[in-house]
């Protein structure tokens, strides 16, 4: 790792993103907030850094702001960048563009991870509470009867006494789901390889096995990170394993599920789906899940989007802040995670 900077110190940074990320979260205020804690350079906001302007801005920074379509930081990028020696990124993952080159360069990195988990962990929460009711069915019902069912006929299948939620990963969105889901009256449970059953139960869950949790579950949420050893993790055995009626929700990336497999299992009507994400991203305008009255498929909105921007500029201004002053991150990415980050 390089030398911190001396206390006080004013960093050169520089803004590295696409020009959407820049309009989207780049607002005055934003600005102006980055402005009192480094010199901060441009225009321009660096969407490449092949040119000879972006070349020049390189050159003297110490921070590279970075935000969605951030170039990909290789041995390249870095050569152009010789004072480089920190990397402030407003939203989730930095898969996209940091590589290892800026570890073995020793540039520290820092994540707004935790802050993005937040609204993802919020819809999770909010899609178990109404799956749990069978709110969009019985509205999709009410709306072409105009007429009120007997609510003493009720299913004893439908409401969210008791009901037992299977979590697939303790990821940062794993864990504030787990938080969030503390004032209900759920079971939790956890499959996570990388959790002892002890570490488990310090979060208030029980560790149980892969084949377990879809066995056992009436809701389970997808939060694992997709790596090659995750990819199609969510298999037909899986999915023939879970309970009737059950839910999957997956907010994390679609390639974690067999996406025939489910198709299959929701179409027949044996489980239900929540997608935020699927594979691939946008599915097929004739697939079949897009007319399954069991699939809820939104457009990837669980992540941060429109007034919970501002969560992730307030980490990076305040991670620039703390890096200026010689504290350090508070959210830093350790290459050594860096597998097993989404």
């Amino acid at each position: 790792m390089r030398t911190p900077p001396p206390p006080g110190h004013r960093p050169v940074a520089a803004l590295a993103m696409s020009p959407g990320a820049a309009a989207a979260l780049l607002l005055p205020d934003v600005l102006t907030a980055l402005a009192e804690v480094c010199d901060l350079q441009g225009p321009p906001v660096l969407d490449d850094f092949t040119g000879a302007r972006s070349r020049a801005v390189l050159a003297r920074a110490e921070v590279l702001i970075t935000g969605w379509g951030c170039p990909p930081l290789d041995e390249a990028a870095l050569a152009a960048a010789p004072e480089l020696r920190a990397v402030v990124h407003t939203a989730g993952s930095v898969r996209g563009h940091v590589t290892p080159a800026c570890w073995e360069r020793g540039i520290e990195v820092s994540s707004a991870a935790a802050a993005n988990a937040l609204p993802v962990a919020e819809y999770t929460v909010a899609m178990i509470l109404l799956t749990g009711k069978r709110v969009l069915e019985r509205a999709r019902d009410f709306k072409a009867a105009r007429r009120r069912d007997d609510p003493l006929a009720t299913p004893r299948s439908v409401g969210n006494h008791g009901r037992t939620v299977g979590l697939l990963s303790a990821s940062h969105i794993g864990r504030r789901v787990v938080e969030l889901l503390r004032p209900y009256d759920f079971r939790v449970l956890l499959h996570d390889p990388y959790v002892t059953a002890a570490e488990a139960a310090a979060l208030g869950v029980r560790a149980v096995g892969l084949r377990e949790l879809f066995e056992q579950s009436d809701v389970v949420s997808v939060h694992t990170p997709l790596l090659p050893a995750t990819r199609g993790l969510v298999d037909r055995a899986l999915l023939d394993a879970m309970l009737p009626g059950a839910v999957l929700i997956n907010t994390a990336r679609g390639a974690l599920v067999d996406q025939v497999a489910l198709t299959e299992a929701v179409a027949a009507g044996r489980i239900r789906a929540v997608l935020d994400v699927t594979d691939p991203e946008v599915l097929p305008p004739e697939h079949p899940l897009w007319d399954c009255p069991d699939a809820l498929i939104t457009p990837h909105l669980a992540g941060s989007l429109g007034n919970e921007w501002e969560r992730l500029t307030d980490v990076a201004v305040s991670e620039l802040a703390r890096w200026a002053a010689g504290a350090g991150f508070a959210h830093p990415v350790r290459a050594e995670r860096l597998e097993f980050l989404a």
